[in-house]
């Protein structure tokens, strides 16, 4: 028997995929729920798995853009593994091959790739590596104009240097992105605010409890729970900021699903802590590390990103000081943490060396005015620089935990 193996929907709305990687080769022997290919969404990339054990036949190749529901590659159900191929076929009597008759050409003047001497003049001159230029001269001559158009494009090069180049598709995903990024640019009114924190409490926490916490729990407490409460805490003092724009509709939520920016093979993906109100620290570590996991095994999927009323990004792993995050739409804000510097700081007329870090909202000004984007920020400084009060209740053991 042989199956038509088809593209199955990775999601709602979502026609088309992109063959990324085949898994395997033509001709090869796959087992039933074996990977055989990566394909790409718009939202994720998705391991295809052979439905039935047998031998593949590919029909689409790696980069091509498929409809969801066509046929991309046969399995013969009859065909054997490759040891029984090997065992069946070593017993057959070897066919002698007959030597192949090798043919060697001479060069010559007019050979593909030689320069004119108008032309050999310029390239030394320019010191341009010929085989960078397609000759559009007989045979693939290089003519002077070839070679003046060469040199014209590499302005003043340095003697000796490397000018070669590569050209690489983007993968659908990251196609994607940049659409929704510039979509974005285009049609919001975006602007970010900037503001300080003195992270020396939650250091001083994170010292004293993290081995029992990391013990008790079997995750780290790190920086993310302590910015996912104090982002919770603010959103529900700022609602707007916890709101999107539809046509002429405002719609506010009275929940928060905290889109956590995460680095993945395939590149920044962005899944959903849903309902981070209700989860305590160690629950929302715990569950940005499953996320994080999953998206570094390739596992995302679109359910996971799907949603989202607000998103954090933390450039500062990265060893980014300040920037400037652009909004993941449809939401409204985005907030973005940056790396952590010991700064003399002024403290009650007394100058103290604590370890710093700059924070950075990014808005959409039709839907969140400037005051409520400032207090909205404050509001999360102050949570951070009185974590216990604030976000833990006064009580650090019952809020961790321990």
């Amino acid at each position: 028997m042989v199956l038509e193996m088809k593209v199955p929907s990775p999601g709602e709305s979502i026609t088309e995929v992109e063959i990324a990687q085949w898994l395997v080769e033509d001709g090869d022997y796959v087992e039933k729920d074996q990977a055989i290919a990566e394909v790409d969404s718009d939202k994720a990339t998705l391991e295809l798995p052979a439905e039935i054990s047998g031998t593949i036949t590919l029909k689409a190749e790696e980069g091509d853009a498929v409809d969801v529901g066509s046929i991309v590659c046969l399995i013969d159900s009859e065909g054997k593994p490759d040891k029984e191929k090997k065992e069946v076929t070593s017993d057959l009597p070897k066919k002698s091959e007959p030597e192949k008759e090798v043919k060697v050409e001479t060069n010559s003047s007019y050979a593909s790739g030689s320069p004119a001497p108008s032309a050999k003049k310029i390239i030394e001159e320019a010191n341009i590596d010929i085989s960078s230029i397609s000759g559009t001269g007989r045979d693939g001559r290089i003519t002077k104009e070839d070679a003046q158009k060469a040199k014209a494009s590499m302005g003043t090069p340095i003697k000796g240097g490397n000018r070669s180049s590569t050209s690489l598709k983007l993968s659908m995903l990251r196609r994607k992105v940049s659409e929704r990024l510039v979509s974005v640019k285009n049609e919001t009114a975006m602007l970010t605010t900037f503001n300080e924190v003195n992270m020396s409490e939650i250091f001083a926490i994170r010292k004293k409890h993290k081995e029992a916490f990391s013990s008790k729990h079997d995750v780290n407490l790190g920086f993310m729970s302590f910015f996912t409460k104090a982002v919770v805490k603010s959103l529900k003092e700022f609602p707007d900021v916890n709101s999107m724009i539809d046509g002429d509709h405002k719609i506010s939520y009275d929940y928060c699903d905290i889109s956590v920016a995460v680095s993945g093979p395939k590149g920044l993906m962005v899944p959903v802590v849903r309902n981070a109100e209700a989860l305590s620290f160690a629950e929302i570590e715990n569950e940005i590390k499953r996320l994080a996991i999953r998206a570094r095994d390739g596992q995302i999927t679109v359910d996971d990103m799907t949603g989202g009323t607000f998103t954090i990004s933390n450039g500062g792993v990265f060893g980014s000081m300040l920037s400037t995050p652009i909004i993941n739409p449809p939401q409204s804000a985005i907030l973005g943490m940056h790396n952590i510097i010991e700064r003399p700081v002024a403290i009650e007329g007394k100058v103290a060396v604590c370890p710093m870090m700059y924070l950075a909202l990014s808005y959409d000004h039709r839907i969140i005015d400037g005051k409520e984007s400032v207090g909205f920020l404050v509001s999360i400084k102050e949570a951070l620089e009185d974590p216990i009060n604030i976000l833990m209740d006064g009580n650090i053991e019952k809020a961790l935990d321990l």
